[in-house]
Formats: C-alpha cells, sequence, structure tokens
C-alpha cells in the first residue's frame, strides 16, 4: 500500500463545483437497482466486505478487555469448522482489513493481536486529532497523531476541521492536514475524515474530499459515525467523483471509507456495487477501499454460518 504525497494547493480546482441532488440519485438508481446478488454470490460478497471492514469500537467504556475481543474476532472471525472446505493460504486471507480504536487504546490492539501473532496481518487504525469533533489546539492534534504511531498505530484516521470547512477557509484546512500528513510520513497511512453530516452542502463535500487530496491523504472518509448523517451513497457518489477527477488530474489513486450506517451485507453490497460501477474492480481492495463499521460483522457472521457453518 503506497502513500500519498501533498500537492500544492489550488483553488482552481474547487471551482465552479455545483451538484444536482436529482441527478445524484439517477445515477444511481441505474448502477445499483439492476444488481440483485442471491445465493453463493451472496456468500462471496459478504466475505468479501468483511476483508473490507476496519473492525472498529470507539466507545467511552472501552476496555483493553474489550479491544482484546475485538481483535480475536478480527483474525478470526468465523469458527474454523466452517472454513474447513477451503484451503489454508484462503483461510489466512479471511480476516478483516483492520481493527480501529481510540489512541489510548492501540498499546492494548497492539499487545492482542501481537499475543495470537496477527500484529503484522491486521493493521491498527487510531481515530485522531481530537475526534471526533476535532476542536482541539493543531498542536494538540498533531501530537496525538505522533502517540498513536508511538504505540503501533499503522493507519490514522483524522478529522478535519468542520469550521473552517464551513467558513470556506480551504487553504487553512489543506494546510493543517498537510501538517498532519507530514506527521504520518511513512510511518502511517492517513484517513481523512469529512465528518459529511456537518459540511452543510454537498459542493462543500466535494470541496473538502478534493482538498484532502491535494494535501496527501491515503483515504478521504465519510465520518466519525458520531454525526446525525453519516454514509449515505449520495454522499459516496459525490467523493467518488472528486477521487475520478483527483485521479485524472494527479494519476494518484485514493481510497474511500464509508463509515457509519453501514450494518448489514445489503448495505455493504450496494456500497461495493457503486465502488465497481464507477471507481471500477481494481478499487475493491483493502488498500483502496475499506468500511468503517462496529455491527456490519453481525450481519456478514449470520449471513456466512447460514450457509458455510
Amino acid at each position: 500500500m503506497g502513500f500519498n504525497k501533498e500537492i500544492p494547493f489550488d483553488e482552481a480546482w474547487l471551482k465552479k463545483v455545483s451538484i444536482d441532488l436529482r441527478q445524484l440519485d439517477a445515477v444511481l438508481h441505474h448502477l445499483i437497482s439492476p444488481h440483485k446478488v442471491t445465493g453463493q454470490n451472496r456468500i462471496v460478497w459478504a466475505i468479501k466486505a468483511l476483508t473490507l471492514t476496519d473492525l472498529t469500537t470507539l466507545a467511552g467504556d472501552d476496555t483493553a478487555a474489550n479491544v482484546s475481543r475485538l481483535c480475536q474476532r478480527a483474525a478470526f472471525p468465523f469458527p474454523v469448522d466452517c472454513l474447513a472446505d477451503l484451503d489454508p493460504k484462503t483461510q489466512e486471507k479471511i480476516h478483516t482489513a483492520a481493527v480501529c480504536v481510540y489512541p489510548s487504546r492501540v498499546g492494548d490492539a497492539y499487545r492482542a493481536l501481537s499475543a495470537i501473532g496477527k500484529e503484522k496481518v491486521v493493521p491498527i487504525a487510531a481515530v485522531a486529532t481530537g475526534f471526533p469533533t476535532g476542536q482541539y489546539s493543531l498542536e494538540s492534534r498533531l501530537k496525538e497523531i505522533e502517540f498513536a504511531i508511538s504505540q503501533g498505530a499503522s493507519e490514522i484516521d483524522i478529522v478535519i476541521d468542520r469550521s473552517l470547512a464551513l467558513q470556506g477557509r480551504w487553504n487553512d484546512v489543506y494546510n493543517e492536514i498537510v501538517q498532519m500528513r507530514r506527521v504520518c510520513g511513512t510511518r502511517a497511512h492517513l484517513k481523512a475524515i469529512l465528518a459529511i453530516g456537518e459540511l452543510g452542502t454537498m459542493e462543500n463535500v466535494y470541496k473538502a474530499s478534493m482538498v484532502a487530496m491535494m494535501a496527501g491523504s491515503d483515504f478521504i472518509k465519510t465520518s466519525t459515525g458520531k454525526e446525525g448523517v453519516n454514509a449515505t451513497l449520495q454522499v459516496g457518489l459525490v467523493m467518488i467523483h472528486a477521487i475520478q477527477d483527483f485521479y485524472r488530474r494527479t494519476g494518484y489513486k485514493i481510497g474511500l471509507k464509508p463509515a457509519g450506517g453501514v450494518r448489514t451485507v445489503n448495505d455493504a453490497i450496494a456500497w461495493l456495487t457503486l465502488i465497481k460501477e464507477t471507481l471500477g474492480p481494481e478499487w475493491l481492495q483493502p488498500e483502496l477501499f475499506r468500511f468503517g463499521a462496529s455491527g456490519l460483522l453481525d450481519d456478514i457472521e449470520k449471513v456466512v454460518k447460514s450457509s458455510l457453518c
């Protein structure tokens, strides 16, 4: 998994942005509606969704024990007998894309994964920079990134300062993310959480996406999961358009991470279909697409166990 690089801020990329909501809905209906996934294909897509999931716990009552259970589940999501018909190499690939925790719990996650020999298999992502609000000094936000990396995180999910975005201070948004990117360096991949439910307009979603990518984000992520509106297919399509535009201009492939509201296999399949039909099948890998979810694995387990166990 490579690293994106910051490029100079170009305000011209943010001009003449206009989003037609009815057109978005029409495109989504055209792309998603014809695709009905049933039978064995549904099982295949469910397992695919699992391997693209950042299994997450971001609760105020998280403990070392909770995090340990999360890591065990991420590394071994199904009973061994469910996968008995698969060859060992395939079995080894069936785990979540990462676990995602608060910075203070990264050490717990690293110890838990090390205890089962999976610390190099399941990456640790940490939310940082004053998650979920971002309403902290830049100095403290940057230190939080450094702390999370020092504890074992190899992925950092930062939050942008929505107050800057709402004021149209896009250069300031860019400059903050650039500094976060530089702290990560090549030690950790950076995912920029846009918190789309607090950006006000779809035009701002597009602009925030573009600015985050210019600043060196490896992924753009819809939400913290704490806002009133989280990952919707409409918002996803706007972010996809930004990713496509950025790729055409720079040749850099940026990942997408919907988070919040993706709870069922049907939800996941809709997203996977959208990605396949827009960005293409090459984006359906952990390096370029993730789900941020705490409850999705529950439904994946039900679907897979009903067929394989």
